[in-house]
């Protein structure tokens, strides 16, 4: 189990500038990527994947504003722009991406009901994607992660990860986040605290 895999998080459209919910500098990670990508064994991408009318998007809520936070059967829920809409130019990768070497692409947020913004979970904490059982059965005991967006679904995935045993790094120059009301340094706290190694 000591083989790695880099995990690429959802370097999509819309979450680049120019997208429904750009991360400033979101496209700056790209050609870090890519040369992560070109030198990796293994490598797995994830996707953010609506239907359109998800549950999370606050035009799904009357009278809720993006940002604004609602409770959901599993939990407090960040009411988010229409974003990555499957078949939408925005779910597309970011265009300068080179994911030709990807062995697995898993699609998250796609049940109408629940946002996922883990790699390895939704957001009820209890539905798997099946990742983690993917990486067991190809031996990879190490995972290093990037992509977008770092307080988000990178540090979630992160904090699975670890959780699920898997030695965890996260790249900060190839990371980019949101920072909603001080989620990126309480996210950097969480990370730190479970073990996952923060390489600037």
């Amino acid at each position: 189990m000591n083989a790695e895999a880099l995990v690429v998080i959802d370097v999509q459209n819309d979450f680049c500038p120019g997208g429904a919910l750009a991360v400033a500098g979101g496209d700056e990670i790209v050609p870090i990527v890519n040369r992560l990508i070109a030198s990796s064994d293994h490598v797995v991408l994830t996707q953010d994947w609506h239907p359109a009318g998800h549950s999370s998007f606050a035009s799904y809520h009357a009278g809720k504003q993006p940002f604004e936070t609602v409770m959901m059967p599993y939990g407090e829920q960040v009411l988010w722009p229409d974003h990555c809409i499957q078949g939408a130019w925005g779910a597309e990768f970011h265009p300068g991406l080179v994911w030709t070497k990807t062995e697995l692409i898993v699609r998250k947020g796609f049940d109408p009901a629940i946002d996922s913004y883990s790699a390895f979970y939704e957001n009820d904490r209890t539905t798997p994607t099946g990742l983690a059982g993917y990486l067991r059965e190809r031996g990879i005991g190490k995972v290093v992660l990037v992509g977008l967006a770092t307080d988000y679904c990178v540090a979630y995935s992160a904090l699975d990860a670890v959780g699920h045993g898997f030695d965890t790094t996260v790249l900060l120059e190839a990371c980019r986040g949101i920072d909603l009301n001080g989620s990126m340094a309480a996210m950097m706290v969480a990370m730190r605290d479970a073990g996952v190694k923060l390489v600037e």
